[in-house]
Parts: C-alpha cells; structure tokens; sequence
C-alpha cells in the first residue's frame, strides 16, 4: 500500500504560523505546514498534541488567534464552514459524526448540499452507490443501524459528494478492526489516485506512513519534524516513540 508519486507543485493548502486558543489554553503555537495537489500527507502525534484542532482550522469550526490559512493562496481564516466546503474542502471527523436517525441516502445529500448542479449530484451518488455496494444494499436504512466500518465510508463518501479537491480525514481507523482499517486505507489510495489530496491525522503511524506522501510530527500544539514518509519512517526518533510499539503489539 502506497500513494503515486505526485507531480504536481501546486499548492492547495498552507498554513502559515497559525495559533489557537481554547480559552487559557493554547492548543496551536505557530503551526506551518503545506498540502499540495494531487498529495497525501499525514499529521501524526500523541493525544492532545493538537491534530484535530488544526482541522478544525482549516474547516472553520474554530478561529486562529494569529497566522494564516490560505486555499491557493486566498486566506480562508476568516471564513464560515460553509464557506470553506464550497471553496473544496471537506471534512470528515473524529467518530464519523453521521445523522444516525436519518438513512443513508439522506447522509449522502446532506454532504451536497452546496453543490448547485442537482443532475451531477444525483450521479454522483449513483457512482458511490455502485462503490459502497454494502452503503447501496442499506439506502433507506438509519445510518445509526450499520456498523463502525460501514458509518466509516458513510462519513467518507458523505464528504465526497461535496466534490471537494482536499478531504480532511481525523482518525478514519478508530475504533475498526483490523481487516475493516484495511479496507479504509485502502478506499484512501483509492481516492487520492482518481485525483484528491488528502490530509490526514492517524494515530496507526504506520499505516499513515506507507499510504503518505509526506508526514509532519506535532506535538504540545507545535509542528516537530517534517519530512517524506520515507524519512521520517527511517527517523529513530520517530520509530522509537510511535512505530516501534505498535510494531511489538502487532
């Protein structure tokens, strides 16, 4: 499992010395990094580090209190959630957060709902039904009613169908078992090579490194190490704190 070798140079997403505050507490200390297009890069980190604030940056949900955020070199800092999705970004959060009372066709239009082309949407969610068949055989029913690896891809294509060009991803593994994480890591190279930029934050280090094209490392809400996956696969530093343990459980 690897991600294709990415050509392009142009840059999607930057952060540039972002912080954020919770109240007293400063959960981002001048955050920078890029996504470029067509590129899959991972966020890795201990619990607390500030992985998922730094989404819910980019995605509006929360207001840095310094620095910026640019889409193609626009600052979005500024911007409602709303506002973001239509730029192209779409987010898919910690515990898939799916509308567990409505079916799962009605979770799939919920994510086009700043979409304007209705005929491109209903075949879009045509095209993701013949993808997900285990989401098409389950269309009328609760989305509360599958399991975790189901509501997993629910929450995904759910994203998809705002046709973003970078999807957001916090901790698509957790709480799935081992063959099902496969199969999501798998769905994720599968979309970064119909064409979209991923950015994700994973806990299964090494997963992330093998599927990534490049990786930073936060920690205390600062980024730590930047590099390759390659690199920071082959960083002691790294594969002593979060690749060597996991090795031993596996």
């Amino acid at each position: 499992m690897s991600a294709p070798e990415v050509t392009s140079v142009t840059t999607l997403l930057a952060l540039e010395d972002v912080y954020v505050r919770y109240g007293g507490v400063q959960a981002l200390r001048g955050v920078s990094l890029t996504v470029q297009a067509g590129e899959i890069v991972a966020l890795l980190g201990p619990n607390g580090s500030g992985k998922t604030t730094t989404l819910r940056a980019i995605s509006g949900l929360v207001a840095p209190s310094a620095g910026r955020i640019t889409w193609h070199g626009r600052p979005i800092h500024h911007l409602r959630p709303e506002d973001v999705v239509r730029l192209g970004i779409a987010h898919v959060p910690e515990g898939r957060q799916i509308f567990p009372e409505l079916t799962v066709e009605e979770n799939l239009l919920i994510g086009s709902y700043s979409r304007v082309k209705r005929d491109s949407v209903r075949k879009d969610l045509h095209r993701f039904f013949e993808q997900f068949p285990n989401l098409a055989a389950r269309r009328t029913q609760p989305g509360g009613n599958l399991s975790g690896g189901e509501q997993q891809m629910l929450a995904i294509a759910r994203a998809l169908m705002a046709s973003p060009r970078l999807v957001l991803l916090d901790e698509p593994s957790m709480g799935l078992a081992p063959r099902t994480v496969q199969e999501v890591f798998a769905l994720l190279g599968e979309l970064n090579r119909s064409g979209s930029a991923l950015l994700l934050v994973e806990q299964n280090a090494r997963m992330a490194l093998r599927l990534a094209h490049r990786a930073y490392l936060l920690e205390t809400g600062r980024i730590v190490l930047g590099g390759s996956a390659d690199e920071l696969q082959r960083n002691p530093e790294v594969e002593r704190s979060y690749l060597g343990l996991r090795e031993l459980v596996r």
